[in-house]
């Protein structure tokens, strides 16, 4: 599998970009092709305009043009932040857990970190060094290992997305990370600190905060479900318990859902979903069955439902 551990430059996403860059697109798909012109209709940076260009496709609001350059909107960036889009500003928590679903579930070329301690680190709890250690072991077996910058910024880029930056002089949260909409959700938060080996020198222990997954409705997690089967099993029509808890891009490890949390959800999903799926509990090998094909139309039904809007009869 590859990964990509750049294109976002030294900037996590902010709440202003995406609504910008989908603007932006629509009203010149090559807009990121000339940098200078980016600058002056994004109103920001040389190296801004690369990270949007970045933050935008990773989040599945922008692809590539399919002939032809530039970027095209997405459906889903249609129903996000198109004229009657769902939470354009993003003010909504369903969104940004919505955003952080499809960062994690990025199929082709995954960001390394979000796979790496979202899928295989394997404690609750991780620090700095630790990850970096265990990232330079893993570029180390790579074509090409990567430079310690590389990596430093790559997993600065992951914790800071979730996790605001705070002043070493004040401990006060710096204004440039209340500006990055993931902070919201507190998926991972400080746990306290840890002596780093023989330096003696104390580093934060960071852990992830699988309380926080109730937060996510019955609705968006169905969406999630369904988002999952098309994109990694599309030809299957049954799941076990273990392909929705334990897997890498599961639901349970991208949200870090607790296996009690995630099995009442699927105890209910046959009327959270209507009828979409069944969960089978009786079975030796518990089971999620998809009960119709997931079309287009009930992918955009099923995400509608999040913020209770009906679109079709």
């Amino acid at each position: 599998m590859k990964f990509r551990f750049s294109g976002h430059e030294s900037f996590p996403a902010r709440y202003t970009w995406l609504p910008k860059a989908y603007k932006a697109i629509l009203h010149n798909p090559e807009i990121f092709a000339d940098d200078n012109n980016a600058m002056v209709t994004l109103g920001v940076g040389k190296n801004m305009v690369k990270s949007i260009r970045f933050w935008v496709q990773a989040f599945s609001v922008a692809q590539p043009c399919q002939n032809g350059p530039g970027l095209s909107i997405t459906d889903f960036g249609h129903q996000l932040f198109g004229e009657e889009g769902y939470d354009p500003f993003l003010e909504d928590i369903q969104t940004l857990w919505l955003l952080h679903w499809k960062l994690s579930s990025i199929k082709d070329d995954p960001l390394f970190a979000w796979y790496f301690l979202l899928f295989r680190w394997p404690q609750p709890q991780f620090t700095r060094s630790e990850v970096l250690a265990q990232f330079t072991k893993e570029s180390d077996q790579m074509d090409r290992p990567l430079a310690d910058f590389t990596k430093d910024q790559h997993f600065d880029i992951f914790l800071h997305s979730y996790v605001p930056v705070r002043s070493k002089k004040t401990n006060e949260v710096l204004e440039d990370s209340l500006d990055c909409p993931l902070n919201e959700l507190q998926f991972i938060s400080q746990a306290g600190e840890r002596v780093m080996g023989e330096t003696g020198r104390r580093e934060p222990v960071y852990e992830f905060n699988s309380e926080n997954g109730r937060t996510i409705s019955n609705e968006l997690f169905t969406y999630c479900l369904l988002d999952h089967w098309r994109n990694f099993h599309a030809a299957e029509k049954t799941l076990s318990f273990r392909d929705v808890s334990s897997m890498p891009f599961s639901i349970g490890q991208i949200f870090k859902l607790p296996e009690p949390e995630l099995r009442l959800r699927l105890e209910r999903i046959n009327a959270d979903s209507l009828g979409l799926f069944e969960y089978v509990s009786s079975a030796a090998v518990p089971r999620i069955v998809k009960n119709m094909e997931l079309s287009d139309e009930i992918v955009m039904e099923t995400l509608s439902r999040i913020y209770q809007k009906v679109l079709f009869n």
